[in-house]
């Protein structure tokens, strides 16, 4: 026991110290459900009030692992709808820190031909931060570092986005946060480890999202979407995924993380405004293999509030 114990401590300061240097956004499996969360742009381009709510659970079995719930809203605003407006709610825990996203994004959309819309967006919000540095301490009793918590440190955030999508096509490019903030200087404790500088740094997170829609018959859609990360100081993140719709009802598909975890994934269209989507990732590297890690499951839900007169006729597929 005292040797797991050991592990779970060393896990928690790993991410703590040294990912830290580069710290990235919360990781997503179903993204291309999620995309208000990193691209403001986004807001209002599905045509309808959108709700979407998402919880992870990622390495279930290792203590301190993390955990992410999602909270997002967004719609198109006036008869033209060319202005969108969306709010995203993101809670992240991951060892001793707890960090809370809180940002109201803003959109207005070009019309560039009869099907396709170029959307630029903005976001703004807030970033709180807490740790708990006493739950350490009883793997480093001797440590000042460890003799106080933190709590509710707040760091401002603002965000920008340009997404572009017609009926079966979509690319976006955006960063979510372009203020680098660091949460904590070397006078902020005790300790004059230079550790502690560095230990919450809030580095830009870039974000290219883009996927299509093939027509394989009229009961089968083919779905290809991907999604990269690039955070400066850390390793680049590529998703991809490949789901196929049937009956426009169910989504059955198979995702890839580069150098990272595989994926199953489902997703049923319960109603016109109610879906529910649930995805699993099984690492593929060493932490995957070991008897603390039973992968990483995430679930999604979603609700959109029609109008009488713009009920989808035709459904969107992102």
């Amino acid at each position: 026991m005292k040797k797991i114990h050991i592990i779970i401590a060393t896990a928690l300061l790993s991410i703590v110290f040294y990912t830290s240097y580069a710290q990235q956004d919360a990781q997503y499996t179903q993204y291309m459900y999620n995309t208000i969360s990193v691209n403001p742009a986004y807001a209002g381009s599905r045509g309808v009030l959108s709700i979407m709510g998402l919880h992870r659970s990622q390495w279930v079995g290792l203590d301190g692992a993390p955990r992410t719930q999602t909270l997002t809203l967004n719609t198109p605003l006036g008869d033209t709808e060319r202005i969108g407006l969306g709010l995203s709610i993101v809670n992240d825990e991951i060892g001793p820190t707890d960090e809370t996203y809180f940002d109201i994004d803003f959109s207005y959309t070009i019309p560039t031909s009869e099907t396709g819309k170029l959307s630029f967006g903005v976001k703004a919000g807030g970033h709180l931060l807490n740790v708990d540095l006493q739950r350490l301490s009883q793997f480093n009793g001797n440590d000042a570092l460890f003799e106080n918590n933190i709590d509710n440190k707040f760091s401002p955030q603002v965000g920008a986005g340009v997404y572009y999508h017609t009926n079966k096509f979509y690319f976006g490019l955006s960063a979510p946060n372009l203020l680098e903030t660091d949460h904590f200087d070397e006078n902020s404790t005790s300790s004059s480890s230079d550790a502690v500088s560095f230990l919450a740094e809030e580095r830009i997170n870039y974000y290219l999202i883009t996927g299509y829609v093939f027509d394989i018959s009229d009961r089968v859609k083919f779905k290809p979407a991907a999604l990269s990360k690039l955070v400066f100081g850390a390793p680049l993140q590529v998703d991809v995924s490949a789901n196929f719709l049937l009956y426009e009802r169910l989504t059955l598909g198979v995702a890839y993380r580069w150098s990272a975890a595989v994926t199953g994934q489902i997703g049923f269209q319960i109603s016109d405004a109610l879906m529910i989507g649930f995805a699993y990732d099984r690492e593929t590297t060493e932490l995957g293999q070991t008897q603390f890690n039973d992968g990483s499951y995430e679930v999604m839900l979603r609700f959109e509030l029609f109008k009488k007169y713009n009920r989808m006729l035709t459904p969107r597929f992102f």
